[in-house]
């Protein structure tokens, strides 16, 4: 079931040396995305780790999926693929071990294709980094105190252009001209 307020971002790849840091940017800039950049170093860190692991026991042609969910309280990241054997915590202070340590919860469930690994975070409301007001551009002035750009000349509006001729410009009778 997704919520209204659910944020999730899921994609299927090939488990290949190569993904697994364009994935870790991807899933980067989408927390940012979200205002949660506090996450940004765990999240990413587990996926990786996650990731590597299916490089490492199922081969770089395997396939997953990697989804990222915040439902407002709680922000969970998931990889599936389709290897059947469960991870067991280990002791050696990778693969799960790394999991356990950078999550508040985590977990292992088998599907019909595999296996699916998750681990969640809490989301408190001081997590997400406050949206600020654009900066004001100010103007530098030039070195000698003028424009950058040359002004250009102002047009003489039509009652200077009238007041002009008419204090030029002699009143002569028609017939003396002629």
């Amino acid at each position: 079931m997704t919520l209204a307020g659910d944020r999730r971002y899921t994609v299927e790849l090939h488990a290949s040396a190569e993904r697994v840091p364009q994935i870790r940017r991807i899933v980067a800039a989408h927390l940012r995305h979200w205002r949660l950049d506090p996450h940004v170093p765990s999240v990413c860190g587990g996926v990786t780790e996650l990731l590597t692991n299916v490089h490492r026991h199922l081969g770089p042609d395997a396939r997953c999926v990697v989804e990222i969910r915040c439902s407002g309280r709680h922000l969970t990241a998931a990889v599936a693929d389709e290897g059947p054997p469960l991870p067991r915590l280990e002791s050696a202070g990778g693969g799960l071990s790394a999991i356990a340590a950078l999550s508040d919860s985590w977990g292992t469930c088998g599907t019909e294709d595999g296996k699916v690994v998750w681990f969640t975070q809490r989301v408190d409301a001081s997590d997400e980094t406050p949206v600020t007001a654009p900066k004001q551009l100010r103007s530098v002035p030039d070195t000698k105190g003028q424009p950058a750009t040359p002004a250009l000349p102002r047009e003489p509006r039509p009652e200077e252009n009238l007041a002009a001729t008419t204090a030029t410009a002699p009143a002569t009778p028609l017939a003396e001209a002629v």
